[in-house]
């Protein structure tokens, strides 16, 4: 075992030399049976060492990475191998601050203390260029001529994840618009004349947003595919805010609160796709509705910066510390079980697509900020 001296903020940081994991394998590759056995599980099957290091492995798992020998990720921990945006920070796979909220290494840890149990959990994962996994994931620990060893199983249940999170769209919020919308044309058949254009005019909104929420599916689907195709012209930051303050002042989550632009927003022009640009401060916006109280404001904006130009949404409330480490994730949300989508196409279609930088801040006193920092074309 060696320790690199550097700091953890979760899990412990020490590895095992590569010549005492090339044994390790070697003992593994001795058991009876072990590479026929293991071939035979349909899901990613990994056998790590007490570090939380791969000493053994599946096919499954070497196609699912592109490599064709275990000895290309030996000595890796499972995040490394999958290229996770945090498997880098601190330690490596495990250590971080994002890393307590890890079904995997939680799991494995699990295992290892408590040797009795195969402990289970949900696993969320945003690789490199944005790409989003979920898995369910089993560990149990083996104890093998005196060495300790986790048997680590990964289910990709991504696909899964997406239909649900699809049926959850379809079901619940476009189902609502459209019930809306149902209602609103029930109503038209009572009402005055001198009342009959505001409420055409409110069917016509609601039919829109209805329109808008299932391309924003479309979309979303094609970008995780890669055949979203971008439709670039130059426009204006101050008609992009004021559209969507007029789309969120008219919608269910604002009611009731107040979308305001910032009075010092730059009217700057930008070279970039409007309509996605729209879906992702729209989502922005969106989001910031939600969490906002009766009688509060959600504040539009947009600012020249060393770079480019930056589209912001501010609102006065706080993330707790565990949605900060999760909120980019694909199916993670605060608004309960089959939800999670809004603040993951908002990475994926700013940065894939827009080629700009998503992030945010959220600080007591100071509020939350989402911003997307386009550059200079």
């Amino acid at each position: 075992m060696f320790n690199e001296n550097v700091p953890t903020a979760f899990a412990p940081p020490e590895r095992e030399e590569a010549q005492k994991i090339q044994c390790e394998a070697k003992e593994v590759e001795r058991l009876p049976l072990i590479r026929q056995l293991i071939d035979l599980v349909p899901d990613v099957f990994l056998i790590l060492n007490s570090y939380r290091q791969i000493v053994y492995c599946n096919a499954k798992f070497l196609e699912a990475l592109g490599v064709e020998r275990v000895e290309d990720v030996s000595g890796m921990r499972p995040g490394e191998a999958l290229h996770c945006v945090h498997a880098n920070d601190e330690g490596g796979c495990g250590t971080s601050e994002y890393c307590v909220y890890c079904g995997a290494v939680n799991s494995i840890l699990q295992s290892q203390e408590n040797h009795d149990i195969t402990a289970c959990d949900e696993c969320r994962i945003i690789a490199e260029g944005n790409t989003a996994f979920n898995f369910k994931v089993w560990a149990t620990n083996l104890t093998l001529d005196g060495e300790d060893y986790t048997f680590f199983v990964a289910r990709d249940i991504s696909h899964e994840k997406r239909r649900t999170l699809l049926e959850r769209t379809f079901f619940h919020d476009i189902m609502n618009t459209a019930g809306g919308i149902q209602g609103i044309v029930a109503i038209l058949r009572d009402v005055q004349r001198d009342e009959l254009d505001e409420f055409l005019a409110l069917a016509t909104t609601t039919a829109n947003t209805l329109i808008e929420e299932i391309k924003a599916q479309r979309d979303l689907l094609a970008a995780e595919t890669g055949e979203l195709k971008l439709e670039t012209t130059t426009c204006d930051t101050i008609s992009i805010l004021h559209d969507i303050r007029d789309i969120y002042s008219n919608h269910e989550v604002g009611m009731g609160k107040e979308v305001v632009i910032a009075s010092d927003s730059v009217d700057a022009p930008i070279q970039t796709d409007p309509r996605l640009l729209k879906r992702v401060v729209g989502n922005m916006t969106k989001n910031a509705l939600e969490a906002t109280d009766l009688g509060h404001t959600v504040t539009l904006g947009a600012a020249e910066t060393s770079d480019g130009i930056k589209l912001y949404v501010h609102n006065m409330e706080i993330m707790p510390e565990s949605v900060k480490m999760q909120v980019f994730q694909r199916s993670f949300s605060t608004k309960g079980a089959d939800r999670g989508i809004g603040t993951y196409s908002i990475k994926l279609l700013g940065e894939n697509y827009l080629a700009g930088k998503v992030g945010f801040e959220s600080e007591e006193g100071k509020g939350t900020t989402f911003h997307i920092e386009l550059p200079s074309r």
